[in-house]
């Protein structure tokens, strides 16, 4: 049962040949078996209560097409009466007294929370190695990294401890853990999913998406997610839409633009070679490849760990130990207790970056440094539009890798934080344009230790394109299984 889709569970519930309660039971079970540490908080009582309004609603057929389907969220999203600690110590045992915006149109369409999920501190990493709560594992290799922030999402879908799972997307992480766990996660739009209730990272950037086994789940995930949400100033106006709409749509005449500056010095070769193969079944499929490039992809890592840490800066200064989170037990006057009660409250990384945002915004070098990474961003978005849109159009999706190589191991990085921020070179740009994008599992690769691990193939189009990816992506999935293979 555990190894059905989300929609295939949705039929099941719908059919009565299963209980949502029996369901969640079921995969509370696998949760409490498992020891890849993807769950932050459990909370059985407040799951199968869930799971007993969810049979009720079902019995009435007061229902949508998620009621009773089990999911867990990434704990960066508040969730009333749920611990929501965002991976750090400075919130380790905070509890919400309300929902994000995100979790509330799930549980209005009847979903059942299963728990919340590990992820990087304040979803700051590339690895899931920067939670206070530790790492998390890798389900087809507990020796790697399952990508990050998002990766106790990536790692409970792939391993089967949840059909789905909410997640978040600020410089690729929800693309990366779901390439190098061998799932699909799409990041929509920018400010087509709210951020109220999000815990906040970079403000500009932080995205919230649904991570599944398949696109055609995705698409269940994304409509009830989305939609204007007046409490988040960033929410695009935007009537309601049906992301499952075109799925069946077929690929010819589909052009697919391949950027070089993918295909060049740093890609694995097996990784490439995963690539290259899911290409040419598209090919199979009608679809059209064609040459385009993307000139200013290498100048998205310094924009972004200049943009994205001022914005951290200035978001992680509400953490004082005044209203709420970590405060230290003894300090000698207020100026005393906000330094040590952020010294502890804060790991490495979230330190790290603090510092950077906090240098390029400062007097004498905002101009030299945070500005002129805001122009370059607008160079890179017009990079992306120049090839998607307008009268000399030149492709009407773009595909390469997700991430340069396949999972690392554990600690690998763990010492240099530059070759874990260059990993994110394909995924950077496409958050920095606000553009639609996803990862769906297109083969395997080789470890450093000949271990087989996945390889994602990464899908991105114009704004509002998300259904378009959707089909893209579903159509892949008719033909290839990638996506319904397990770990061991």
């Amino acid at each position: 049962m555990h190894t059905k889709t989300l929609k295939q569970l949705s039929v099941l519930l719908h059919e009565k040949k299963i209980s949502a309660e029996e369901l969640a039971q079921l995969y509370l079970a696998r949760i409490q078996q498992s020891d890849l540490n993807a769950f932050l908080h459990v909370d059985q009582d407040l799951t199968l209560q869930q799971a007993r309004a969810a049979d009720q609603r079902l019995a009435q057929n007061d229902t949508t097409p998620l009621t009773g389907v089990p999911i867990a969220h990434k704990d960066i999203f508040v969730t009333r009466g749920w611990r929501a600690t965002a991976g750090s110590k400075m919130l380790e045992n905070y509890t919400s007294p309300f929902d994000a915006t995100v979790v509330e149109h799930f549980n209005n369409a009847g979903m059942v929370n299963l728990g919340k999920l590990n992820c990087d501190e304040f979803a700051m990493g590339s690895s899931n190695e920067n939670s206070y709560f530790g790492a998390v594992k890798n389900p087809w290799d507990k020796t790697a990294i399952p990508g990050g922030s998002s990766g106790g999402s990536a790692a409970a879908v792939a391993a089967r401890l949840t059909p789905a799972a909410t997640a978040t997307d600020t410089g690729g992480s929800i693309r990366q853990p779901a390439s190098l766990c061998g799932v699909t996660g799409i990041k929509p739009t920018y400010g087509s999913v709210s951020r109220f209730g999000m815990i906040a990272f970079a403000s500009s950037l932080d995205q919230a998406g649904p991570i599944a086994q398949t696109a055609e789940d995705c698409a269940l995930l994304l409509n009830a997610m989305t939609g204007f949400d007046p409490r988040d100033s960033t929410s695009l106006e935007r009537n309601k839409e049906d992301f499952s709409r075109d799925l069946d749509k077929d690929l010819k005449g589909l052009r697919i633009g391949i950027p070089r500056e993918y295909f060049s010095t740093g890609l694995s070769p097996d990784v490439e070679q995963a690539v290259r193969a899911a290409l040419t079944e598209y090919e199979k499929l009608g679809a059209t490849l064609v040459d385009i490039s993307l000139p200013k992809t290498e100048l998205s890592i310094p924009v972004y760990y200049v943009i994205a840490p001022a914005e951290a800066s200035s978001n992680l200064s509400r953490f004082d130990g005044v209203r709420y989170g970590h405060r230290a037990a003894d300090y000698k006057d207020l100026a005393d207790m906000y330094k040590k009660s952020r010294a502890e409250g804060f790991g490495e990384e979230v330190k790290r970056r603090i510092l950077v945002g906090a240098y390029v915004l400062s007097h004498g070098y905002y101009d030299a440094y945070y500005l002129q990474a805001q122009k370059i961003r607008r160079l890179i978005a017009q990079d992306f539009q120049n090839a998607l849109s307008g009268p000399n159009r030149q492709c009407d999706v773009i595909m390469g890798p997700v991430s340069p190589t396949v999972a690392w191991d554990l600690g690998a990085k763990a010492n240099d934080p530059v070759a874990n921020y260059l990993a994110d070179i394909y995924t950077l740009s496409t958050s920095l344009a606000g553009l639609p994008g996803m990862s769906i599992p297109c083969g395997f690769g080789q470890g450093e230790k000949n271990a087989r691990r996945p390889v994602g193939l990464q899908i991105i189009g114009n704004y509002y394109d998300e259904a378009k990816l959707l089909n893209v992506a579903h159509q892949f999935q008719r033909v290839t299984d990638w996506h319904l293979r397990t770990p061991d």
